[in-house]
């Protein structure tokens, strides 16, 4: 760590770790801490990479214009389109192109872990804003929060790890509220499992009317995609040209690319994808609100369990361990659980009702 100090900023020696899901190495146990979808990628999307195997001896496509004319006729927009290494390298690379020395990025808390790593790395400083009580964006006290250093905002919707949604007429009082100077990046990595009765923000619908949105998506939720790491965002033009100019060279690959377009033309079994995964999550939220959690409304393929004490949250892991389900934790403020196939949520079901049974849940 000696020599370390004298060639990284300070702020990157310090940063916090990024903790993943983890590598399941035995066969019994069923991974639900990581948000994926619980099915092998398309067979029209499987059969369209197997297809272009001859040619990664090229580079891909810098700008990946396929993949962009099909996000454009997909979307219906015919603004800026920048694609990325998931969407989370777009977040990062918007930070480090925006971020001032000491410039305030504003975000609620607790959301994505990944927020306050790329804010430091882009040599800024964290806002955070408590979420409500509810785990839901309190946009008054954000809005509140910003000062003439804020450089940027960031609004995940839903919410990770609570899954709650903001709602459109909220999110447009809000942009009402922000000048127009600071970038609004609204992170909706999990729109897909949000349906209209959670009245969602209409995000495509507001890119002409606040030129400092920019929308983040990706293929690695609702499209299956997680491993070839492959996201977009929509923006303006204006927005959109000098974002070009900072991302890295080819960082997206062909591989990424061609599964991406193939997704997109089988939106109609993504859709079905997506109901079996809401479905489930309805079915097992419910059983777990009839035990007495209290869970937020959440519009996600995952939910929000917290807990009275330390000792309360070791006994739900320690279950976990037991039925061989693997979720996740943040220390002892709640434990993530994501949706997976019938079998690891009924293990899921088998948990919340042997630890409703012996402990006190919140």
């Amino acid at each position: 760590m000696e020599n370390a100090q004298q060639w990284f900023r300070s702020e990157v020696l310090s940063l916090p770790s990024y903790v993943p899901g983890g590598v399941i190495e035995d066969p019994a146990v069923i991974k639900l801490a990581s948000n994926e979808l619980p099915f092998s990628p398309l067979k029209q999307v499987q059969a369209s990479v197997l297809s272009t195997l001859g040619d990664y001896n090229s580079y891909p496509d810098m700008f990946g214009r396929d993949l962009i004319a099909t996000l454009a006729q997909h979307y219906q927009w015919d603004g800026g389109i920048v694609l990325g290494n998931g969407s989370t390298a777009l977040i990062e690379k918007i930070l480090q192109a925006v971020t001032t020395p000491n410039g305030e990025i504003v975000y609620a808390w607790r959301s994505f872990e990944a927020y306050p790593i790329a804010v430091q790395a882009a040599g800024g400083i964290s806002v955070q804003v408590p979420l409500t009580s509810k785990g839901e964006h309190d946009l008054t006290a954000m809005a509140r929060a910003v000062t003439d250093n804020t450089r940027a905002i960031l609004v995940c919707s839903p919410n990770n790890p609570t899954g709650t949604v903001i709602s459109h007429d909220e999110f447009v009082e809000f942009m009402n509220s922000v000048p127009a100077r600071i970038p609004v990046l609204l992170d909706e990595a999990y729109i897909d499992f949000a349906d209209e009765s959670f009245d969602p923000i209409r995000s495509i619908e507001l890119l002409n009317t606040y030129k400092n949105l920019v929308v983040l998506r990706t293929f690695s939720k609702a499209y299956g995609l997680a491993g070839l790491r492959c996201g977009f965002s929509l923006c303006s033009q204006d927005f959109a040209g000098p974002l070009s100019s900072i991302m890295t060279p080819f960082g997206v690959n062909s591989v990424a690319q061609i599964a991406a377009r193939s997704a997109l033309h089988a939106h109609e079994y993504v859709e079905k994808q997506v109901q079996f995964v809401c479905d489930e999550r309805e079915r097992v939220v419910k059983k777990a609100r009839e035990l007495g959690y209290a869970i937020p409304s959440t519009g996600s393929n995952f939910f929000w369990l917290t807990f009275a004490n330390e000792t309360d949250i070791n006994a739900f892991m320690s279950l976990c361990e037991e039925k061989k389900i693997v979720v996740r934790r943040f220390a002892n403020e709640g434990v993530r659980l994501s949706i997976g196939n019938v079998e690891g949520n009924n293990r899921i079901i088998d948990v919340l009702t042997m630890h409703s049974t012996n402990t006190t849940h919140e």
